[in-house]
């Protein structure tokens, strides 16, 4: 018997897992430059040190200073923390042409820090690149890595006050929150990139798990179309197009409902042309260094089409047609299966599970049990004629209890075993 499931993408199978499955297709808007371009910077100039996803300023810092001895670079306190840690701006180029971009002012979303930080790299250190000398020429980019360091720290959404700087933009009580706006203000900045990263139970129509969000915010309630978000809608769609080809069906976009509180919303009304850039999850890439290399290939895609002054011969289409952003309530689902509880007689119930860290697969959760036909996962798992075999300290199956289960031919215990979660996650 095979048991297999593939909603992610990936197959579930006993015994052995099935290639990605491919969503072909192409789209609009597709930039010359610089997916492949982009791919190989990250793997030239990637920096040491930045290889697990939870770092601390310290840490981050440290890991930079090699490329910010360099004179093509520039690098300036721009403020403090909460907690008084140092917030730094990062500037490359001379151009007219004004871009700000920012990362982790959730202290918890740090794969655009990575990316930035092997985006400084390239910059400081690529000698004879046509692609770096184009942007220095053209563009003035100026980087704010870890706008959070007090949330980096703890690895937590908000600031060292508790609040979520990303919902600071109307009242700016918090020092993050105001050296963001200063900065922005002193720049007068054309284009903005504000980076995070999202749960990683989302998916699209097709169920598939989102790599890449994207949004060109509203900047104000009617969600008009002005020329500033426009522009960034361009930008969007540049992204989208670059980025088909290497994650075909794993691209979403964001409900645009104007958030007065947030930052992207804000800019755009500023008169910064910004676009929400969410990096989600992709099989495999517990460390999220795959999605590393792809933002700093959807970065320097877009900071090419602005430095090219090409946004006008893009098409919206690429944008547009991406499916919305959809959470998904559950990690995972064991459907079909008898439970074995104790010398109970086996009851018909699907079993819905959750991880603590849904990215890198770990600490499994029990979620809801009972008929379970109509609930959405990121993963489901027909157990159609198999057995559970819950091991439960209390002899009771509690929502929230870590999971460890094995999978059985038989209700008998003792029977064979053939898929298990809990201590190890296998077959994924």
């Amino acid at each position: 018997m095979t048991v297999v499931a593939s909603v992610r993408g990936w197959h579930w199978a006993v015994g052995a897992i099935v290639a990605p499955l491919v969503i072909p297709g192409s789209m609009e808007g597709q930039a010359p430059c610089c997916l492949a371009e982009g791919l190989a910077v990250a793997g030239q100039y990637q920096v040491a040190g930045l290889e697990d996803r939870r770092f601390n300023h310290e840490i981050y810092w440290a890991a930079m200073a090699p490329a910010l001895v360099s004179d093509r670079v520039r690098i300036i306190q721009v403020g403090e923390s909460t907690e008084g840690r140092a917030i730094n701006a990062v500037t490359y180029g001379t151009g007219s042409t004004s871009v700000l971009l920012w990362s982790q002012m959730h202290g918890n979303e740090s794969t655009a820090s990575m990316a930035l930080a092997d985006l400084v790299n390239f910059f400081a250190t690529a000698d004879t690149s046509a692609l770096a000398s184009l942007l220095a020429d053209r563009l003035t980019v100026t980087m704010i890595p870890m706008l959070n360091p007090d949330g980096a720290e703890r690895f937590i959404r908000e600031n060292a006050l508790g609040i979520d700087v990303n919902r600071d933009a109307r009242i700016l009580v918090t020092p993050e929150g105001q050296l963001l706006k200063r900065v922005r203000d002193s720049l007068q900045a054309d284009f903005g990139f504000n980076l995070h990263d999202q749960g990683s139970r989302t998916a699209g129509d097709d169920g598939l798990l989102v790599a890449i969000a994207l949004l060109a915010p509203a900047a104000d309630e009617e969600r008009s179309w002005g020329p500033v978000r426009l522009k960034a809608r361009k930008v969007a769609a540049v992204i989208a197009g670059a980025l088909e080809p290497e994650i075909p069906g794993r691209m979403a976009r964001y409900d645009d409902s104007y958030a007065t509180r947030a930052f992207g919303d804000r800019m755009q009304q500023w008169g910064t042309s910004t676009v929400l850039i969410e990096s989600g999850a992709l099989a495999d890439d517990p460390q999220k260094q795959r999605l590393r290399a792809i933002n700093v290939a959807v970065l320097l895609s877009a900071l090419y089409a602005i430095a090219q002054d090409s946004l006008d011969q893009v098409s919206d289409l690429a944008y547009e047609r991406l499916p919305m952003n959809r959470a998904i309530a559950n990690d995972l689902l064991l459907l079909g299966g008898k439970i074995v509880l104790g010398n109970s007689k086996p009851i018909r119930a699907d079993i819905a599970i959750v991880f603590d860290d849904a990215v890198a697969g770990t600490g499994p959760r029990y979620g809801e049990v009972g008929d379970l036909a109509e609930a959405v996962a990121m993963d489901t798992v027909d157990v159609t004629g198999l057995y559970l075999h819950p091991y439960l300290e209390d002899g009771f199956l509690r929502r929230g209890a870590p999971v460890v289960l094995r999978v059985r031919r038989e209700a008998d215990p003792e029977s064979e075993e053939v898929w298990r979660i809990g201590e190890v996650i296998t077959d994924r």
